[in-house]
């Protein structure tokens, strides 16, 4: 209250900013009465009616903001209060939660920076060290029981040798010279001697065989591939039996000679040739023709093992001349190529005679 009992003074009213400053006051006017009171009055109810527009404003609902219009180009977007920005596709852009991992090309792992660590080179030079290990290991394992580098000079052949084998194996009773040719101790390829064995001949003519099988059986109407796999596996079966029972008997019998076992398959694959020259006589010319085959293929290949093992077996006598049982062994030598000549023209008889009806 004032001098003169208003409820405001000229203090009140200059303190809320609803008189101003520049504006004269009562006492300096010299003013007073009714007047000086209405004119007070009426200033008082414009600004209390003005008060909401001044600081004293209401909570206002929120609104919410309007586009920027298309026609004028935008220099900074306004993302105070809005979403995070969508994708094509419908999903929220994580570019605000990711920018470290998605833009860090150099914390990333990616599979550039694989084998810049050097732990992982350390685990693939590890890893190769016990590749190549393993690879030796196997190789060793292998060498122990089949040799490739041996394995390879059964098959140094080319065509002339081939044509001049085939023909030493249908007609052996011209040749003269039946000994293996050595170079420093190291006999020579197939391709340079014709005396030597191989395994390519007896590879070949046991596919033409089957594949000869399938043809006979079929012309007679009896193929199914059951009978073809067993005619087969029959062929190879009765080979592995007879390169057996000759290793079986050379260590019995304690003979030393430079014959392999790959040598042995050889000479024992070369009857083959034989058994298809059979069954050709046989389907061409029919059983007449079939057992004329069989008993020249049969006496030409006895020839020739006869001929090709005695220059193997009975020819390394002089680390055996000395004993009780010298005298015995070349007879056992003996019996022992014999008996393999005498088996073939079985094991061709065997193989052929169900072909050829």
């Amino acid at each position: 209250m004032n001098k003169r009992g208003t409820p405001f003074g000229p203090i009140q009213f200059t303190r809320w900013g609803l008189l101003p400053r520049r504006h004269k006051t009562l006492n300096e006017s010299g003013n007073s009465g009714a007047g000086d009171w209405t004119y007070r009055a009426r200033r008082f109810f414009q600004y209390t009616m003005d008060l909401p527009h001044h600081g004293y404003r209401a909570a206002a609902k929120p609104r919410a903001r309007a586009a920027p219009s298309t026609g004028e180009p935008v220099l900074f977007e306004d993302t105070s209060s809005a979403a995070p920005p969508m994708a094509p596709q419908g999903y929220y852009n994580m570019g605000y939660n990711m920018g470290g991992a998605s833009g860090g090309g150099a914390a990333g792992g990616g599979p550039n920076n694989l084998f810049s660590d050097p732990m992982a080179s350390a685990a693939v030079m590890y890893g190769s060290s016990l590749a190549s290990q393993g690879k030796d290991m196997v190789n060793k394992e292998i060498s122990r029981f089949m040799s490739v580098n041996k394995l390879k000079y059964f098959f140094a052949v080319d065509t002339k040798y081939v044509m001049k084998k085939l023909l030493l194996l249908m007609f052996p009773y011209t040749h003269q010279d039946w000994e293996v040719r050595y170079h420093r101790d190291t006999p020579l390829t197939p391709r340079h001697d014709v005396n030597a064995p191989d395994l390519y001949i007896p590879t070949m003519a046991f596919i033409t065989y089957i594949l000869l099988a399938g043809m006979a059986l079929g012309i007679q109407k009896r193929f199914s591939p059951e009978v073809l796999g067993l005619c087969a596996s029959t062929a190879l079966v009765w080979v592995i039996i007879e390169v057996l029972v000759m290793l079986l008997s050379l260590y019995l019998l304690t003979v030393h000679s430079d014959l392999s076992t790959f040598d042995l398959l050889a000479y024992s694959g070369y009857k083959y040739v034989g058994m298809i020259f059979t069954v050709l006589c046989g389907l061409l010319f029919g059983s007449d023709g079939y057992f004329v085959a069989l008993a020249w293929s049969s006496c030409a290949l006895m020839f020739f093992i006869v001929r090709s093992l005695r220059m193997k077996i009975l020819s390394s006598l002089s680390s055996d001349s000395m004993g009780a049982g010298a005298s015995a062994k070349p007879r056992f030598r003996l019996y022992i190529t014999v008996a393999t000549a005498a088996f073939q023209p079985i094991i061709i008889y065997w193989l052929t005679s169900h072909l050829v009806r």
